[in-house]
């Protein structure tokens, strides 16, 4: 199977300075992992294309680009003490959403089965009001936002180690997109607990499953089969959106999780499997050990492609299994 393979040098232009985890290195490493998993014609190099004012408008505020667009300007500086600017910070972001909107096309004119956004910064911490958390723009949720609004039943699915609150605050009312997050709990941002469910017409297609430290692979496959996959099932999804975060790996310096690379493959591979090929998009959000992002990376793209890439194998044995018993009991 062919994946768009979407990035852009610009995404290197966003500098965050020597000391900051979220750093230009993350990318060039998800380009090397990806290299030598060797997937030759399999990847269709594909450009990203900026995101309009309305675009970024169909899910956040005003407010929200304003603070960008002045930070940026001024030459770089600090949106909140974790998400720092460059003078070029702001294309990056722009081209970040819009990397999503040009899989959308791509897809939509049968050039590939799956597309990989390997994009910085990430977004899924973004919400309506505010940027925080490494992210200026949630490119994850406004690539669903679209293809709802065209009439689309949008999965979004966040193996980030971090809970993508900003994405759930998006579609926290809205039945028209289902968000799934596995995540260390409690961590930062602090949000992601079983009982966050969603609300009005979005009531019931939240699901969270907060993971203990050291969480393994097999927990997040028995959470996927015992309660996502049903849920899933019945809300029948015509789209994929993966917010493929890599820091829940067990070197990861900023977390404490259990997977490895063989767990990123597993995962990919069961979650793409709820839509038909032509309708998954995924995009890079965090991973902060470099060795360990190229590698799950590659092992991710590799799934897309529909074949395999196994750096490390799968994980097992860890915490976290009364996790997926008490979600399986709240969707019951």
């Amino acid at each position: 199977m062919a994946v768009l393979w979407i990035t852009d040098d610009r995404f290197l232009d966003h500098d965050t300075g020597r000391a900051h985890p979220e750093r230009p290195d993350r990318l060039r490493a998800v380009i090397d992992g990806v290299r030598q998993a060797d997937l030759g014609d399999a990847l269709v190099p594909t450009e990203p294309r900026l995101a309009t004012d309305a675009e970024l408008l169909s899910v956040h505020h005003p407010a929200v680009l304003d603070a960008v667009q002045q930070v940026a300007q001024a030459g770089g500086g600090r949106l909140d003490p974790d998400t720092v600017l460059s003078a070029d910070s702001e294309e990056a972001a722009r081209l970040a959403a819009g990397a999503g909107l040009a899989a959308i096309e791509g897809l939509d004119s049968g050039e590939a089965d799956a597309a990989f956004c390997a994009v910085r910064p990430p977004g899924h911490h973004a919400t309506p009001v505010r940027s925080m958390g490494f992210c200026m723009f949630n490119s994850a949720a406004i690539c669903a936002r679209a293809l709802a609004e065209r009439g689309e039943r949008v999965l979004v699915v966040d193996y980030d180690a971090h809970h993508g609150n900003g994405t759930q605050d998006v579609f926290w009312e809205d039945g028209r997109v289902m968000y799934v997050s596995w995540h260390q709990y409690p961590f930062y941002p602090g949000t992601g607990g079983l009982l966050e469910r969603g609300a009005a017409a979005g009531a019931g297609t939240t699901i969270n499953l907060p993971m203990p430290e050291g969480a393994t692979g097999d927990v997040y496959q028995r959470g996927w089969e015992e309660a996502v996959l049903p849920a899933v099932e019945a809300f029948a999804p015509d789209w994929l959106v993966l917010s493929a975060g890599f820091d829940a790996h067990r070197a990861d310096p900023l977390t404490s999780l259990g997977l490895a690379a063989g767990d990123f493959a597993d995962l990919t591979n069961a979650v793409i499997q709820v839509v038909p090929p032509g309708r998954r998009i995924a995009f890079l959000e965090g991973g902060y050990d470099l060795d360990a992002l190229a590698d799950s990376a590659a092992a991710a793209v590799a799934a897309l492609a529909g074949t395999e890439w196994r750096p490390e194998p799968a994980t097992g044995g860890g915490p976290g299994a009364e996790v997926a018993a008490a979600a399986a009991s709240l969707l019951s």
